[in-house]
């Protein structure tokens, strides 16, 4: 008898619990719940819980702090996507008056405004929102910490800004537009604003005595585009999935792969961190995969969601307390346990619908100078050029329907890839942004840049 492909295997469901079951004990929270999506559905839930019978499920609420970023980078995406804006727009073209016009909408998104991280006293988590009724109460009147555009500078009212802009957009209250354009579509019913029973309450743990206070529920008012979502595991489990894949009700494949995509300048330290940052995504790289996700935290909650695209592995991770478990590594853990116990089987290999003439007379070795390189047909009307060598520049190219390829990744991405044939037909070489690929190493047939010794290859005697 085999197990159902969508199913976990016992000792991979024990792995998962044993980890969650630890960091609820260790960290001390006083409820920890969690949910692993494999294959585009959520197959695995556990929970760990102080209190005896009241474990929660994938239905119960935490709040999930900055989660929320992301939530509003798609909104603000489908406003791109549909032409109401570009990422390269100031803010004062949509939103005049906030005193930090020059910053870019693609600035907010990832965090290189130079906006400072936190709005002016009192602290934002911990106050009502009433306290800051208008955007200048969330700038303040420095806005600017950093020339904009220079590095990476997380900012919580970069985020305040770009509900904003939703709002003046949309001519709708944030909470309103996220729930027509991205909850609805999606089915995330158990997604809100406000905590909706059953929920769980926001505790702070005693550093040094296992004791708890209740922490503040606020609403955050102007704020809350950058935190203040409550959700489930249920439902951000589903959230991985459209993350992951798109979903043409809401944003493509295409622009969901663009909010993955690295887009803010890495400090020092996060180079050697393996961290960065994309369009309303962090980015790190664990374990030796590449994962995408958000965390978040507020007064009484802590949250993460990570995805690792390549294994279609994505974990969530929910409890209820102000410090405690890193989440961030739990949620690694997860991803990490059931790509290694139970690795994503590739689908089959399946030969292309056809041959394309004028494609296969390019496919094989190519040469740049001495440099090796193999030119490949690939599957979706495209080719990929890689080293042979196993290390350095490459890339995969989209066919452009004129004999032309455009590279869409690395150093060659937006580069224009094309055959060069000669007086008689036949192909003198290819031309990737004037660099000249040749079939063999410094053909003399070939306009090779600088020419070639007429004496040709020799020994030294």
């Amino acid at each position: 008898m085999t197990t159902p492909q969508e199913e976990l295997l016992p000792g991979t469901r024990r792995a998962l619990l044993h980890r969650i079951a630890v960091a609820q004990a260790e960290g001390r929270a006083p409820s920890l719940v969690a949910a692993v999506v494999r294959d585009g559905r959520a197959v695995w839930h556990g929970a760990r819980t102080s209190v005896e019978g009241h474990g929660p499920d994938e239905s119960v609420q935490y709040r999930i702090g900055s989660i929320t970023k992301t939530f509003t980078a798609v909104l603000v995406l489908r406003l791109r996507d549909e032409g109401a804006l570009d990422l390269g727009d100031p803010l004062e073209k949509h939103l005049p008056g906030t005193g930090a016009g020059e910053v870019t909408i693609a600035d907010l998104l990832a965090h290189t405004s130079g906006l400072a991280a936190e709005s002016p006293a009192p602290w934002w988590e911990r106050t009502p929102g009433s306290l800051r009724p208008e955007l200048a109460d969330v700038l303040g009147d420095r806005p600017l910490l950093h020339p904009v555009g220079r590095r990476f500078h997380y900012s919580n009212p970069g985020y305040s800004v770009l509900g904003a802009l939703v709002e003046k957009l949309r001519g709708e209250p944030w909470e309103e537009v996220l729930r027509r354009e991205v909850l609805e579509p999606l089915g995330l019913d158990r997604t809100s604003a406000h905590p909706q029973a059953p929920h769980a309450g926001g505790w702070a743990v005693h550093p040094w005595a296992d004791v708890l206070l209740p922490e503040p529920t606020e609403d955050l008012g102007r704020m809350a585009p950058a935190g203040q979502l409550w959700s489930t595991t249920g439902d951000l489990a589903r959230f991985a999935v459209f993350l992951a894949r798109g979903d043409e009700r809401v944003l493509s494949a295409e622009t969901v792969r663009e909010m993955r995509t690295p887009a803010a300048p890495a400090e020092a330290t996060d180079v050697l961190d393996g961290a960065a940052y994309g369009l309303g995504l962090q980015i790190q790289r664990r374990d030796g995969r590449l994962l995408v996700g958000h965390s978040g935290s507020l007064p009484g909650f802590l949250a993460n969601l990570t995805i690792s695209v390549e294994d279609d592995v994505a974990a969530v991770v929910l409890a209820n307390c102000t410090s405690g478990p890193l989440l961030s590594h739990v949620g690694a853990d997860l991803v990490r346990i059931v790509a290694e116990a139970e690795p994503r089987i590739p689908e089959p290999w399946r030969p292309l619908s056809e041959a394309d003439a004028p494609v296969m007379e390019l496919v094989g070795p190519w040469y740049w100078g001495t440099y090796a390189f193999a030119l490949r047909a690939s599957a979706g009307e495209g080719v990929s050029l890689e080293p042979l060598s196993g290390s350095g520049r490459r890339s995969r190219f989209k066919a452009n329907g004129d004999g032309t390829w455009t590279g869409l990744e690395g150093y060659y991405a937006g580069e224009l890839l094309k055959a060069v044939r000669g007086p008689d037909g036949t192909v003198s070489h290819l031309d990737l942004g004037s660099f000249v690929f040749t079939r063999q190493p410094y053909d003399e047939e070939a306009p090779v840049p600088g020419g070639v010794d007429p004496e040709g290859w020799r020994g030294i005697g």
